[in-house]
């Protein structure tokens, strides 16, 4: 399993006049716990991206437990626990300062070959990095 946590403070604008967190900018929080952890390892989307390789979402999956409060840090939990073929799945959670959990999801990516826009596996050297790292 690869994992990495991201802790952030809710911002003003993620939340609506009760003060609580819109439950779109989970998405936006599972994507900076993804974008962190490849940064972390060595291999930051932009690099991905530099090599020819795009990485749509597929799909995403998001259980709400309890909500984001104006003025929480949150601590956003990424898990890679499958070495990836044709997709890659990233498991999230989102916790509060009170270690009480807030949400849990997965968003899966696949691959596509930047110039022809075409499916593609996943690249060796993301294969790679993310196999150095699983049981770390």
């Amino acid at each position: 399993m690869m994992r990495s946590e991201l802790e952030l403070d809710v911002r003003y604008y993620e939340t609506d006049q009760m003060g609580i967190v819109h439950h779109s900018n989970y998405i936006r929080y599972f994507e900076c716990g993804r974008s962190d952890m490849m940064a972390k390892v060595g291999l930051p989307i932009d690099a991905i991206e530099k090599a020819g390789v795009m990485l749509p979402i597929v799909a995403v999956e998001c259980k709400y437990r309890r909500p984001a409060l104006m003025g929480d840090r949150i601590r956003i939990v990424s898990i890679i626990d499958t070495l990836p073929t044709a997709k890659l799945v990233v498991n999230s959670e989102i916790y509060n300062q009170k270690d009480e959990l807030l949400c849990k999801g997965s968003v899966t990516l696949g691959f596509l070959d930047a110039a022809t826009r075409r499916p593609i596996r996943c690249p060796k050297d993301l294969v790679a990095v993310i196999e150095k790292h699983m049981n770390l």
